[in-house]
């Protein structure tokens, strides 16, 4: 049977593959809809869903999970804004790269804020992982324009979030936290509509499926599963999955043509890329030191 460390990895990498297939379905929706009002839609939509899914665990609401909901809240929707807001500015597949590099300013901040030093194992996969994220983006190159940078600011916003997840659910039930961060990031999103003045919605069938798909699995359902699951498992180990998100990104940049009909096709670093994230997924997951004693153990034996 599997331990509850690779249950909640192997979640965890289900959540890093939807939000890859949201990348170019968010940027075909943009030209619809004005980044503001699809993020205040995403959130709100995800925030009913997951009262009519989970209304009775909401009677366990506190004051203290409220709080920490809303340090959530004000990351996640800072995260997502900007990510967004940057993706008028560049590509998806660059966007991907930077928003990858969470999984190095994790372990980092980790580090500092938790005195969770990474075992070695999980430094040698972010290492192979933050390589092959490197190689993945065949448009990125040292160019850094102003959506690099709002995409730069949503990794942090992203680091940050996962180091809080992991301190927080020790404290208050994880399930209520992952429903009003949400429920937060929702009414910040809207408060927001308030102060800027945007431009009407098309609602296309790009628009309607970008919000379905990054609202309910994407955002509800993801987020609920992270806070839950990310208990059993390390901040940097989380991070390190998370950075198979651009690949998945690469892949759903592929299979689904942007607004102009064309695919976003790989070019053989790009896929040596991917390989590299992949491998370095698989060491963090392996007990290299347990591997050499047995090794040297069957050595010995010979």
């Amino acid at each position: 049977m599997m331990n509850k460390q690779i249950k909640a990895d192997l979640i965890l990498l289900m959540i890093a593959i939807t939000w890859g297939s949201t990348f170019v379905l968010m940027k075909n929706a943009l030209s619809d809809i004005p980044t503001l009002k699809f993020i205040a839609l995403r959130f709100s939509v995800a925030f009913i869903s997951l009262v009519l899914i989970f209304n009775k665990t909401l009677l366990k609401i506190n004051i203290r999970s409220l709080v920490l909901s809303l340090i959530l809240g004000i990351l996640l929707c800072g995260g997502l804004t900007l990510q967004v807001a940057g993706l008028n500015y560049t590509t998806a597949s660059k966007s991907a790269f930077i928003t990858g590099l969470s999984v190095i300013l994790v372990p980092v901040f980790s580090a500092i804020i938790l005195k969770k030093i990474p075992k070695a194992a999980s430094m040698l996969g972010v290492g192979l992982a933050l390589t092959g994220l490197v190689m993945l983006t065949s448009d990125t190159t040292l160019s850094f324009n102003f959506g690099d940078f709002l995409t730069l600011l949503a990794a942090l916003c992203f680091a940050f979030q996962i180091i809080l997840i992991d301190k927080f659910t020790n404290m208050e039930d994880s399930i209520i936290l992952g429903i009003f961060q949400v429920g937060f990031a929702a009414l910040f999103s809207v408060l927001v509509l308030f102060v800027y003045k945007t431009s009407p919605v098309a609602y296309t069938g790009n628009v309607i499926i970008a919000i379905l798909v990054t609202a309910i699995p994407a955002t509800a359902l993801a987020l609920v599963a992270q806070t839950c699951v990310q208990k059993y498992t390390s901040p940097t180990r989380t991070a390190l999955i998370f950075a198979a998100e651009p690949v998945f990104g690469a892949v759903f940049a592929y299979l689904i043509p942007n607004e102009m009909g064309i695919r976003e096709i790989l070019p053989i670093q790009g896929v040596l890329g991917c390989i590299l994230i992949l491998l370095g997924m698989l060491i963090s997951e392996l007990n290299i030191r347990k591997m050499i004693i047995t090794f040297k153990k069957a050595v010995l034996e010979k």
